[in-house]
């Protein structure tokens, strides 16, 4: 079915409407697409943000996905540099090719990255996901890890019968001591909710493959060839994988390549418009309303069919005439868990035996490490040396941190002024050791609204709420806060391509889209 007369209008410039809109104008030269993007920036919560020459990547992004399509089309748009023509990455005791190119573009391009993540816990690093290996042991101390191996016997005996909660989804799967141990004030802290109001569904997403028995097994099996010699050694499951693409400015400058070829397609954004409104005729979207903020005024921009990106709680509220008062009463209690990043630009962090050797900053070699440690508010850092050199300013001499805060909006830490938050930041940093006040540099807060789709309010109601949204034949909601799902990049990306293959075959059945990132062919672990 030709669609080239047709209005498209996508909502949000992030991963899954940029890609929505690119296929589109790719399959049909001149079809008319509209994006609207309520902020002045490309790539939802994978922009990248420039702060004096540093730059941050909110949230941390991997360029790594098992979908063959996701992997290509990255590459279509920014090249793997190397020097052959393959590159191998490694993952979960497996090997994947890709092509790379010695010649590619010296701006625009992918680079290959090692990955390393880790649990801070007890002032010690821990293996992620934890490993039951010396380390462990020798951090842990053997009374608790007795008692973790005997609560996962009991679990494994007696497991709770009705999995109600992620509280329970854990501990049939780990045990409750592991579970008070390593998951309970994390996950808390992330969600700011109890584990016992957060759905199971999150576990079942979130959660795959690790198994505390395999992790026995492989854990004697190293010890007896310690001992012993010989034998093969058996592979273990990780949710890890060992490298990854990166594009050498960070996440964003993939988003604004694709926005420019958005453009040069005929494909129009329009920034600061935020949609309030969708005027429906029956089971139709007819137009979509936006208020121009820099003309300040609304515009409605007509509609064959609409891709949607925003927040469902906002999606519903904004529909005209309104759905019926129970999809109403579901969407408004939807919750989302908001974010904060503080950039920290340090000269050196405090040596440990972990500081990488040679390096005049004491630089540690993670991309990422889970703060457990119950005495602070802090839940994550990233290192951005190491996710790629060319996101710090002067990378051979200073360290650049990106610590992450998870909060809702309206609540201490969201209110505090910026100016503050980075001292109590600081602060914090200090507190666990891993910095000394004096060699900070220079830094910058910065907010995100509704960076996580929540699972407790009413998501527990949510598939009655889908069921009256799907009936709006020409409404496709694809991406992470569209469908309020907790979907990586490449599952946003996913959900995009099949609303586009919906559209350009005149196909309402949406069922394929929602099955993105449910099945375990989506997840990196299995």
């Amino acid at each position: 079915m030709s669609t080239s007369n047709r209005k498209i209008v996508i909502i949000g410039a992030g991963p899954a409407g940029l890609t929505a809109a690119l296929e589109l104008l790719r399959a049909e030269p001149g079809i008319h697409v509209t994006v609207l993007e309520s902020s002045g920036d490309i790539g939802g919560i994978s922009k990248t943000i420039n702060y004096q020459g540093n730059r941050m990547d909110i949230g941390g992004h991997r360029f790594f996905s098992k979908s063959d399509w996701v992997m290509n089309w990255w590459q279509q748009i920014l090249p793997a540099k190397g020097d052959g023509d393959q590159a191998v990455i490694s993952y979960q005791n497996k090997t994947r090719s890709i092509p790379t190119q010695g010649g590619a573009d010296a701006e625009r391009h992918m680079l290959l990255r090692p990955r390393l993540s880790r649990i801070y816990f007890l002032r010690s690093f821990f293996d992620y996901p934890v490993k039951m290996n010396l380390n462990t042991v020798r951090n842990l101390g053997p009374v608790r890890i007795a008692r973790i191996l005997a609560s996962y016997a009991k679990a494994r005996l007696a497991p709770i019968k009705h999995e109600k909660s992620l509280e329970d989804f854990i501990i049939n799967r780990f045990g409750r001591e592991l579970y008070l141990t390593f998951f309970k004030d994390y996950t808390e802290k992330v969600w700011g909710v109890p584990c016992q109001e957060i759905s199971s569904e999150w576990g079942a997403q979130r959660i795959k493959g690790l198994s505390i028995t395999e992790a026995i097994k492989h854990a004697a099996n190293q010890i007896r060839k310690n001992l012993f010699g010989g034998g093969q050694q058996q592979a273990v499951k990780t949710s890890l994988i060992e490298q990854f693409l990166y594009p050498r400015l960070g996440p964003g400058q993939m988003w604004e390549v694709v926005a420019e070829q958005v453009r040069q397609l005929g494909g129009t954004l329009h920034f600061h418009h935020k949609v309030w409104g969708l005027q429906r005729d029956g089971d139709k979207i007819t137009a979509v309303q936006a208020h121009d903020a820099q003309a300040n005024q609304n515009i409605d921009f007509a509609a064959d069919e609409v891709i949607s990106t925003m927040p469902m709680r906002e999606l519903v509220a904004g529909i005209q005439p309104p759905l019926n008062a129970e999809a109403q009463r579901i969407a408004a209690g939807l919750q989302y868990r908001d974010f904060i990043t503080v950039g920290v630009l340090v000269r050196k962090l405090r040596h440990s035996k972990h500081s990488l050797p040679d390096t005049a900053n004491n630089l540690l070699p993670d991309n990422w490490i889970y703060i457990q440690e119950r005495d602070v508010k802090l839940g994550r850092l990233q290192i951005f040396n190491n996710w790629s050199p060319y996101l710090v300013a002067d990378e051979a001499n200073t360290v650049w941190l990106g610590l992450e805060y998870f909060c809702s909006e309206g609540d201490a830490l969201w209110q505090m002024p910026s100016d503050q938050f980075f001292a109590f930041a600081q602060d914090e940093l200090v507190k666990i050791g891993l910095i000394d006040k004096a060699d900070v540099l220079d830094g910058t807060v910065v907010k995100v609204e509704k960076a996580y789709p929540a699972y407790f309010g009413s998501y527990n109601e949510f598939d009655t709420l889908r069921e009256q949204v799907d009936q709006l034949r020409n409404l496709y909601l694809v991406g992470r806060n569209g469908m309020h799902r907790y979907n990586n990049q490449d599952h946003s990306m996913l959900t995009a391509k099949l609303a586009v293959e919906n559209i350009l075959r005149g196909n309402s059945d949406k069922a394929a889209i929602w099955a993105i990132n449910i099945d375990d062919e989506y997840h990196e672990e299995k």
